[in-house]
């Protein structure tokens, strides 16, 4: 682990009409799970297929069809429990969660809310360098995904596609520990960034895959410590679920508008009702959906057709023991094995596929100077074109290549930038193309020595101005490398001219 001390980040504070108020955050994380086949079914889940295409008969609920559990499924949950360092449940049961949308067939959903398959865990959030929160996790169940209603299609009808029915997910509860908007973006971050690591959920937030509700309240300084010191919640506000958000930005946005209007409610002597809302991004205001259900209104029960589940402990170390290499984990090497910042072992480590390749850059190269063209030159690039490391024009070898002709003092950092855009743009051994190109910078300092001569003779009153002032040598240095081409050794050239200029 890092060897450093995390400060604990202040809740944030909002300056009402009449007092300070903070906020008090929790979330409810559904992630679908990574896999080819349904939760109770062997449909396929395969995103983007013609609407109604990944419908089995048990999605479609027809009489007689029987749930069957999928394996993989219940794997990828205990392994997302591990990788949050989680209790893992070795008994755990299905409940059936009544209520009625057309776009759930059975009219009910096969959830777990007595006896999930995860327990209690936990989650670093960063919050930049030195600076982080813990969020504790209460459970994560699995459960069945609902279809989707298709409002856009027809003026006087709606259509329903049940592709997503049935489909894997894990609810992701987390305690009420979050305290503010950005946090609350920071929370689902890493825990997307620990899903992906994982390969139990691709965590695509654009296709709904990852998708977060919001529960918001507000409570005067103060009593947020009574809470944690008695887990009694009345000493915090009555809170509101803001639905189905699917944006780091709109998270933010919506707490925000969430947090004043509460506060606007109670200042003003009312009492803020618990009900589910919605966030409108263009109006940017959240608005009311339903009243908050209860467990009760549900009307769970124990599922009939599915027996509890039970799973071995032995199995579920065979997972442990098979956990890739995670975030905190990885940073923690980064920062240990090539002497990186821990700001930019966080830049290489936000992606899985970002550390591999500056894995492979790094290996047997100064970790420092290959961090500095990774994030710098490569991640700026593929920015400007829109791609992912994945995309790469660039392969670790080729980047890997210029790294070591800037270590030999083959080329300088200047020629080693042309280099970098002509095998990006054009690929190529970059060692042979500095042959083929007479790139390789001048280090004969004979050479050197002799372009410089002649600049100091062409200009004598330059030089007597920069005897007078150190600092117009640079000059000098400058109109060398111009001469050679942008070739000369800048080390060799910055010595040469402290030595002339001397005389």
């Amino acid at each position: 682990m890092l060897d450093l001390t995390y400060e604990t980040p202040k809740p944030k504070v909002i300056a009402g009409a009449k007092h300070d108020w903070e906020l008090v955050i929790g979330m409810e994380v559904h992630a679908q799970v990574s896999s080819n086949a349904k939760l109770f079914s062997a449909a396929s889940t395969k995103f983007g297929a013609e609407p109604n295409a990944n419908v089995s008969f048990v999605d479609a609920a027809m009489p007689g069809m029987l749930p069957t559990i999928n394996e993989y499924c219940v794997e990828q949950a205990v392994r997302t429990g591990l990788g949050l360092n989680a209790d893992i449940n070795l008994k755990s049961a299905f409940d059936r969660k009544n209520y009625f949308y057309p776009d759930l067939p059975q009219g009910y959903q096969i959830s777990q809310l007595y006896h999930p398959i995860v327990g209690e865990g936990e989650i670093i959030v960063d919050m930049g360098p030195g600076v982080a929160r813990k969020v504790r996790i209460e459970r994560i169940h699995l459960e069945q995904d609902a279809g989707k209603s298709v409002h856009d299609m027809d003026p006087n009808m709606s259509f329903v596609d049940l592709n997503r029915t049935g489909v894997a997910l894990m609810e992701i509860v987390s305690r009420p520990d979050i305290r503010g908007p950005e946090e609350a973006a920071a929370y689902v971050t890493k825990l997307r960034q620990i899903l992906r690591y994982l390969g139990t959920c691709d965590g695509n937030m654009q296709n709904g895959n990852l998708r977060a509700d919001v529960n918001v309240s507000i409570c005067r300084p103060g009593q947020y410590e009574k809470y944690m010191e008695t887990q009694d919640f009345s000493h915090l506000g009555t809170r509101c679920e803001i639905k189905n958000m699917n944006s780091m930005r709109f998270i933010q946005a919506a707490i925000e508008y969430e947090a004043r209007r509460q506060i606007a409610i109670v200042e003003a002597g009312g009492t803020v009702d618990q009900e589910t809302r919605l966030y409108d991004a263009d109006k940017n205001e959240t608005r009311s959906m339903r009243s908050k259900e209860e467990a009760h209104d549900y009307r769970y029960f124990p599922d009939p057709d599915l027996l509890p589940l039970e799973i071995e402990q032995a199995w579920v170390d065979d997972i442990a023991a098979a956990l890739p290499e995670l975030p905190d984990e990885k940073k923690a090497r980064f920062v240990n094995d090539f002497g990186l910042s821990e700001y930019d072992a966080s830049v290489l480590t936000a992606e899985a596929e970002n550390a591999a390749y500056f894995e492979s850059v790094a290996h047997g190269r100064n970790g420092k100077l290959a961090a500095n063209w990774v994030i710098n030159e490569l991640f700026g690039r593929l920015k400007k074109d829109d791609k992912t490391i994945t995309e790469s024009p660039l392969s670790p070898a080729q980047l890997g290549g210029i790294i070591d002709l800037i270590s030999s003092d083959a080329i300088s950092g200047k020629i080693a930038k042309d280099l970098f855009e002509i095998v990006y743009t054009e690929g190529g051994d970059p060692a042979e193309i500095v042959d083929a190109r007479g790139m390789k910078q001048v280090t004969d300092t004979g050479a050197i020595e002799a372009a410089l001569d002649e600049i100091i003779a062409a200009n004598p009153a330059q030089v007597e101005k920069a005897k007078e002032n150190p600092k117009l040598a640079g000059w000098f240095v400058g109109q060398v490398m111009k001469a050679t081409g942008g070739k000369a050794n800048p080390k060799a050239v910055n010595q040469l001219v402290a030595q002339k200029l001397k005389g």
